[in-house]
């Protein structure tokens, strides 16, 4: 009887991918790691990496494309769970972080990785398309609650969206420089602030 040969799918190989580029980008340097050195790193050949990915860019872009989708999916099923926003705030407070994919987990190096495709004119446009996605989401969360409140038409849900992002994105930044005086929730309680002072906090 022939024996049945097993081995990993696509997507196990890309996960497996994804955490030794993490590691060798932290240890080496976006600029510096060698697609030999990740390959070698998740226990592939070159080979292995190059039926998967044909370049280093494009492996960057593909894990800043599956964090980009990790986050959503995570946050619409604690949208499910709980539709008031207090409920959801706290929800994101309280979440494991140790389960988070690598650029959800060090947020140095997804700050790095971004900037890595910012330079890249060719591959900027993808990157926005991540972002795109981003503020549809913060954007939809904020349409939700306005309707939920009865209060439509007293925010612009998209530009809404889009300064909860650049919060979000400047605290993560302020953490990075001086974690002293930057809590890891900063951005959360800052949400709650504005929640507060928009009168959207339950009574």
């Amino acid at each position: 009887m022939s024996r049945v040969r097993t081995r990993p799918t696509r997507d196990d190989t890309c996960e497996k991918l994804f955490e030794a580029a993490a590691q060798v980008f932290e240890d080496q340097g976006i600029g510096g790691a060698s697609i030999e050195g990740i390959a070698a790193a998740a226990g592939f050949t070159r080979g292995a990496f190059y039926s998967n990915f044909k370049s280093k860019d494009e492996l960057i872009v593909a894990m800043l494309e599956d964090h980009v989708e990790l986050s959503i999916r995570r946050n619409l099923d604690l949208l499910s769970k709980h539709d008031n926003l207090t409920d959801f705030i706290e929800a994101l407070r309280t979440a494991d972080h140790s389960r988070l994919d690598p650029l959800g987990r060090s947020p140095l190096l997804h700050m790095e990785m971004i900037l890595f495709v910012a330079r890249a004119e060719k591959r900027r446009p993808e990157l926005a398309e991540r972002l795109r996605a981003r503020r549809k989401l913060v954007t939809d969360i904020i349409r939700a609650t306005l309707k939920k409140s009865g209060r439509n038409g007293t925010l612009d849900p998209e530009w809404t969206g889009a300064i909860v992002l650049a919060l979000e994105d400047g605290f993560r930044l302020h953490r990075l420089i001086d974690p002293q005086t930057t809590p890891r929730d900063s951005f959360l309680r800052a949400i709650t602030d504005l929640q507060r002072a928009m009168g959207f906090s339950p009574v």
